[in-house]
């Protein structure tokens, strides 16, 4: 573990060293009034400490969990940091949840305290609070916010204002072990009701550690950082809340999904931490220009991707290819680098598994695409690829400090400073979870793969293989990558347990339902007989976060995608 990280006992203390030492150096930026604003390390510091004061001046003591829902902003990130400052535990919690997804939280976590950025997000908290008891105190981002008789409400400004400066605080911060409990991130319930993770802050400094050794050579420090991703998600959570910007990098908060391809070309971001979906969204949208454009345009691009693919996996390029390659990088490359801002230096991807058709798609056409792998569970990073030891079929090596190894029936287990304590709450679930099998504690992620000369390799969720009537195991996120790799499928779900055959729910990518008959035969031509899709039904609409079928960081949520759809399900079996 590198010095720096050794010296750190905790993510306050860590984040407020730093406030100390980088001074007027710019932290944070985000949109307001019309214009972008900057926070810099000083006054992130200082408000940390003003908050983390006022916070516990009004009755937020250690061991207390507030729940945060917010957009991506500074304050967030200034009120994580101080409710961890006076030994209270974060509950970030997702802008999208439903007064009963709050409720849930509430419930099993028993937060009485929540710091939410407006009036629409406050309406279902405090309908979800309702339900299990209420609230005793709301703060309010953009101010005070009408809240029911009973629940104290006050406006972020309040908790500003000119205190002491926060010197015995201070002091008490450098003294917080490493293992107390830092947060509760909410698993994103694809696999049933959410469970509290229980992360200290030793978990989320060992990511630190590991990946600032791993990234290292790219000095990112003074460089910049787009953040779009949830910040209630622990990916975000974790690398854009803390690890990157311990690096010195900047991180400039996006306006929304909608702003992000501008936001890309005016901050020229050199770190970008993103999902499969995203790629297979931007993948959908080049392809789709590319058609469009035709003629020679769509001949260089189709040169560019096929060289860049040779120069991935072989053969080598011959001399008048390699003139070829150089004069297309200008031509094409270039363009496509500058969607991107010009600048970047890795694109990450986690959340998901990363079809390698897909990654080699962007990486042929000069972008560092890397993927990573992780769970809340773990901190949440367990490996990542560098950009110059970088497999695109493999999740890279395990972070310094990381013990891997794969059990009996391919699951990958995971033992290290990251791992969680367990689920809030819920004795019975960390037994599963983590596991002692005889030689000490090891996370049982629920993931399969295999590790081929240190990386691991993911194939595809425990719990997730489809078994067929005659007995036959088949993995659906092989099929599903497949799928929706075909420029005509927009989503897919692979279904068959205890069918005769598999089949698969499709979304039909725009303009498309008529063609999705070709690109499932396009995808059977490529499987075993006991694989291919023998029958299915397209869906009348997208999965997405506000019909409950996605999650936030656009995962797809299986079960319910077939709860919904049984009727189709059943029918694909006759």
């Amino acid at each position: 573990m590198p010095d720096r990280a050794r010296r750190w006992g905790s993510l306050p203390a860590m984040m407020l060293a730093l406030a100390r030492e980088r001074g007027d150096r710019p932290m944070l930026r985000h949109w307001r009034g019309g214009a972008w604003q900057t926070v810099s390390w000083e006054g992130f510091g200082r408000s940390v400490l003003g908050v983390a004061l006022w916070l516990r001046e009004n009755g937020v003591g250690p061991g207390d969990r507030v729940v945060i829902v917010s957009e991506n902003r500074p304050e967030f990130l200034i009120a994580d940091v101080a409710i961890m400052a006076i030994g209270a535990v974060t509950v970030p919690t997702y802008t999208t949840n439903t007064p009963a997804d709050h409720a849930h939280v509430f419930r099993d976590s028993g937060a009485r305290v929540a710091v939410v950025a407006n009036a629409a997000l406050a309406a279902r908290v405090l309908a979800g609070a309702e339900e299990v008891g209420g609230l005793d105190l709301l703060i309010g981002l953009d101010g005070a916010l009408p809240a029911p008789d009973g629940v104290r409400s006050v406006g972020w400004e309040a908790l500003l204002e000119p205190r002491d400066d926060g010197g015995a605080l201070l002091a008490e911060v450098q003294e917080i072990p490493g293992g107390r409990l830092a947060c509760l991130i909410y698993t994103s319930g694809t696999g049933g009701s959410p469970k509290g993770v229980m992360l200290p802050h030793r978990a989320m400094l060992s990511n630190q550690a590991g990946v600032a050794q791993i990234l290292g050579p790219l000095n990112l420090d003074r460089k910049r950082y787009l953040s779009f991703l949830p910040m209630s998600h622990s990916y975000e959570h974790t690398v854009g809340g803390f690890l990157l910007p311990s690096l010195g990098m900047e991180v400039v908060y996006s306006r929304g999904a909608d702003r992000i391809a501008a936001e890309m070309v005016e901050w020229k971001p050199a770190i970008l931490t993103t999902v499969p979906r995203l790629f297979e969204v931007l993948r959908g949208r080049i392809t789709a220009q590319v058609e469009k454009d035709g003629g020679l345009k769509r001949r260089l691009f189709e040169r560019a991707l096929a060289l860049g693919l040779r120069q991935l996996d072989g053969p080598p390029l011959g001399l008048l290819e390699r003139v070829q390659d150089a004069v297309l990088d200008r031509l094409v490359r270039d363009k496509v680098r500058a969607r991107f801002g010009g600048a970047v230096e890795a694109l990450v991807s986690g959340g998901a598994r990363l079809d390698p058709e897909l990654s080699g798609f962007f990486l042929a056409l000069g972008l560092p695409v890397l993927q990573g792998y992780g769970q809340s569970e773990a901190g949440p990073v367990v490996s990542v690829n560098a950009p110059w030891d970088n497999d695109r079929r493999s999740v890279g090596r395990p972070l310094p400090g990381v013990e891997v190894r794969i059990a009996e029936d391919g699951e990958i287990l995971v033992r290290g400073d990251l791992v969680m304590d367990g689920y809030w709450g819920n004795p019975d679930a960390t037994a599963a979870a983590i596991r002692d099998d005889g030689d000490g504690p090891w996370l049982h992620t629920g993931d399969v793969g295999h590790l081929a000369e240190g990386r691991i390799v993911i194939t595809d969720r425990k719990r997730d293989f489809i078994k067929l009537v005659g007995g036959d195991m088949v993995a659906p996120s092989k099929l599903e990558s497949m799928l929706v790799g075909q420029p005509e499928i927009a989503q897919a779900v692979a279904v068959g347990e205890g069918m005769a055959g598999v089949g698969a729910l499709l979304v039909a990518a725009e303009g498309q339902q008529d063609r999705l008959g070709e690109a499932v035969a396009r995808v059977n031509a490529k499987l075993s007989p006991i694989e291919r899709i023998r029958r299915w039904h397209a869906l009348p609409e997208p999965f997405s976060v506000e019909n409950g079928l996605l999650t936030p960081t656009m995962k797809v949520k299986r079960r319910q995608v077939m709860e919904r759809y049984r009727t189709a399900v059943a029918a694909l079996d006759r």
